[in-house]
């Protein structure tokens, strides 16, 4: 019996944690509204993580990492201020599509804005992978070279979820 209680705890416990790891991509897909930005290739398909297009966010570059750079790293960069952690890219709309106004430290207080962390050597948003089906993804990244967009939905607290990427805004 109590293996039986040791067992049930576990499988709960585990259940837990994969809730925990899914819900801001969960709370985004379900309660975000749709945001579009322009987007190109990354990098190619990684044989150990599947077929998947790695996203590059032209318009959400870190402030230092603008067009006075011509040989700037591709991926959103990184806050040159010395901290490492959360990272917030306030949005504003260009036309279209949505680019970044300002990155900052602390949450803003209303939106729209991307949840961001740089505790590692890039930025990251939870929306820098396009996953496809493995014939699929070699074509998209052949689409992205011309120029696409990706529909991302963003909650309230700024967490992101790329839902489409396609060739118009």
């Amino acid at each position: 019996m109590k293996t039986a209680v040791a067992v049930g705890i576990v499988a709960a416990a585990q259940i837990a944690l994969v809730g925990v790891g899914v819900a801001p991509q969960l709370s985004a897909r379900v309660t975000g509204d749709s945001y579009v930005m322009k987007v190109a290739p990354l990098d190619p398909i990684d044989p150990f993580r599947g077929a998947y297009v790695a996203l590059d966010y032209p318009d959400l570059r870190a402030p230092q990492d603008g067009p006075d750079e011509p040989f700037a790293e591709p991926g959103l960069g990184y806050l040159d201020d010395g901290e490492r952690g959360d990272v917030f890219i306030v949005l504003r709309q260009e036309g279209d599509i949505w680019v970044s106004d300002q990155w900052q430290r602390e949450r803003p207080d209303e939106g729209p804005y991307l949840a961001c962390d740089d505790r590692n050597w890039q930025v990251r948003c939870g929306i820098d992978s396009w996953f496809l089906p493995q014939d699929k993804a070699a074509a998209m990244e052949r689409e992205l070279m011309d120029g696409a967009y990706a529909e991302v939905r963003i909650d309230s607290r700024g967490n992101a979820a790329v839902v489409d990427v396609r060739e118009q805004p």
